[in-house]
């Protein structure tokens, strides 16, 4: 696998928000989750490949607050964004260096604790995130290269409002059925063509990329 596949687009000197591209595993039956709920391990090590180098590609990794606990994630060599409503942080990450995304109606007592910790909390919408002047405040720090990890809401959101300029999605030889989440979720069903960037076959994992023409 070429780590340059994964190279950003030039967005130009001073972009009004960032390239957003979201990266998921699916099964061929189309989950998002391995028989015991997760997604880490589907796509083996091809998948792990072309994750470090979106890692390394990346200014800021964004993900909601659940799959990061579902996950294990841990503090990133990025700035990394935490999506949560509810402002419930798991807590290897309340720490420096990572930044809470909600809404101007949180929990003001649980957000003062978070900045006590050194987590920056940024606030955009009221009841939901207005995701607009979010992204648009990440480019402002100069995270134009935005990696959206998930879950499943978060990136249905994205894709709903046609943010999502970009998405890296591996398919995993394999079948779970049962009720596992799809890569993407929302209460309003929408199409958003896309065109196909590259694909690459390792060891039975197909790794593609779709880019939105906008």
């Amino acid at each position: 696998m070429d780590a340059s596949l994964y190279a950003y687009p030039d967005l130009g000197p001073a972009p009004q928000r960032p390239w957003v591209r979201t990266n998921f595993v699916v099964t061929v039956d189309g989950s998002a989750q391995d028989e015991s709920g997760v997604s880490g391990t589907l796509g083996g090590e091809a998948d792990h490949r072309a994750f470090q180098a979106m890692r390394e590609a990346c200014d800021v990794v964004v993900v909601g607050a659940g799959t990061a606990r579902d996950e294990g994630y841990g503090p990133t060599d990025r700035p990394l964004v935490l999506v949560t409503r509810r402002l419930d942080v798991p807590e290897k990450l309340r720490t420096s260096g990572v930044l809470v995304l909600t809404t101007t109606d949180a929990d003001t007592d649980l957000a003062a604790s978070l900045e006590s910790d050194g987590v920056e909390v940024l606030r955009h919408g009221t009841g939901t995130i207005d995701w607009e002047p979010a992204l648009e405040a990440l480019a402002a720090r100069g995270w134009t290269k935005v990696l959206c990890e998930g879950g499943p809401h978060l990136h249905g959101e994205l894709v709903e409002q046609d943010l999502v300029d970009e998405v890296c999605l591996t398919v995993a030889p394999a079948l779970v059925a049962g009720e596992g989440l799809r890569p993407a979720q929302s209460n309003q069903a929408v199409r958003r063509d896309l065109r196909l960037a590259h694909v690459v076959e390792e060891d039975g994992v197909l790794l593609t990329r779709w880019v939105r023409d906008r």
